[in-house]
């Protein structure tokens, strides 16, 4: 696998957040109506990642962009993770994780503070990845935050003060002010 930087308007980035988009509408009957700008994924406040096989085909594509406090439940130090997405033909092998990880080392390098997501009930494989990878649930936020079936999580991306070695993600949410679970439904 070869991960490339690019844009969210590049052609491939379109090309895949299409097929996203059609899975969004079999799950849940309507595409993600989420704003997003391309300039919002531009270094050093966000990064689009691609991943290619070896004959160059695209196969899997994530994204991070700055979010701070907003009306939309954000919080400032947010990166807020966007388009994760595997080609069904190219599931299983890892790439979702890889791409995270990576995501997740340039979000760090930015000094954001912790890395944010939304799904929803109907994709119990990306909440699985999630969960398995430290992400806990938190208080909602951004576009879907009042919809019954969206889940979202967070993972710090820094340890602050004050937290012992070793705490783990829960210990790092819990110390981190309003970092508290959501309660069941949104």
């Amino acid at each position: 696998m070869q991960l490339r930087t690019v844009r969210l308007d590049h052609p491939d980035a379109r090309k895949l957040n299409d097929r996203v988009q059609l899975e969004y509408t079999e799950r849940y009957g309507d595409p993600d109506l989420t704003e997003m700008d391309p300039a919002q994924f531009d270094p050093p406040a966000g990064l689009y990642l691609i991943a290619y096989d070896p004959d160059g085909t695209p196969l899997a594509t994530g994204g991070w962009r700055a979010q701070d406090h907003s009306p939309e439940g954000y919080r400032d130090g947010d990166a807020e993770l966007k388009r994760m997405y595997v080609v069904p033909e190219a599931r299983g092998r890892g790439l979702a994780r890889r791409l995270l990880t990576v995501l997740e080392e340039s979000a760090r390098e930015a000094g954001r503070a912790r890395m944010v997501l939304e799904t929803g009930t109907k994709q119990p494989e990306a909440i699985a990845l999630y969960t398995s990878c430290g992400y806990l649930p938190t208080a909602k936020f951004g576009y879907y935050r009042c919809e019954p079936n969206s889940r979202c999580f967070a993972k710090p991306l820094t340890v602050p003060a004050g937290v012992p070695d070793g705490g783990g993600p829960a210990a790092v949410l819990r110390h981190t002010a309003g970092a508290r679970p959501a309660a069941e439904g949104r």
